[in-house]
């Protein structure tokens, strides 16, 4: 008789490159469209502003992927330390480690006695995996991975600057500093809207938080900008 599963797919396997990717995405569209506009306040040529532009999307994707790397190898190096301290502790004392893994079943609501049984058929099975997942909640769907959280960082990172990139290119340059705005509002709520589809959360509340805060950031970008006009009348 043939057994059928059913695999459920939950969203928080999708939250290491899905965290690294949105932070990315978000940070290029919100960090070079406030660049530029802050710039184009300042009354900068369009020339000016293409090259601002490809300066932040290059600078800004190689911090993006540099500070995400070093963060989750950090991450990743605490998990790896962790584990050897308890392949160690499982040595030396077995059975304490064993009463330490009893008792985290108790806690989660087992009699002792179906506790105790538990631990020891774990232990025997795979005893520094059945530590490393009930004792320090390392799981292997959300362990730390440093390169492919700065790939998907700098990739994303630079998908978003494409967008102020293609305003500066092709609106005209008499409504530039407004369209430039507008195509990162836009483009944001986009973004926020997939991030929140993907992560299963409401999607007109995701799009609204990260269009209201992009349009704070290029604002206040602008106003600065305003106090640098190299045009003045």
């Amino acid at each position: 008789m043939s057994r059928s599963y059913h695999i459920e797919k939950h969203y928080i396997e999708r939250s290491g490159w899905l965290r690294a990717a949105v932070l990315g995405a978000n940070d290029g569209i919100i960090s070079v469209t406030s660049l530029v506009v802050g710039m184009a306040a300042s009354g900068a040529s369009t020339q000016t502003l293409l090259v601002t532009c490809v300066a932040g999307l290059i600078s800004g994707a190689a911090s993006m992927a540099a500070g995400e790397y070093i963060s989750v190898k950090s991450q990743q190096d605490i998990e790896k330390n962790d584990l050897l301290m308890e392949a160690r502790e499982l040595e030396r004392h077995p059975e304490h480690e064993l009463n330490e893994l009893k008792t985290i079943y108790i806690n989660r609501g087992l009699d002792p006695q179906l506790a105790d049984e538990v631990a020891k058929q774990l232990t025997a099975h795979n005893a520094l995996e059945s530590h490393v997942r009930d004792e320090l909640g390392i799981l292997e769907h959300t362990s730390a991975q440093p390169l492919m959280a700065a790939g998907s960082s700098a990739l994303a990172f630079s998908v978003g600057s494409l967008f102020p990139l293609l305003a500066i290119w092709l609106l005209p340059e008499h409504i530039l500093q407004k369209g430039i705005i507008l195509v990162g509002v836009i483009t944001l709520g986009l973004m926020g809207a997939l991030a929140s589809y993907v992560g299963g959360v409401n999607v007109w509340r995701g799009a609204a938080r990260v269009m209201i805060w992009g349009i704070i950031a290029m604002l206040f970008s602008s106003w600065i900008g305003s106090f640098f006009n190299v045009n003045p009348m």
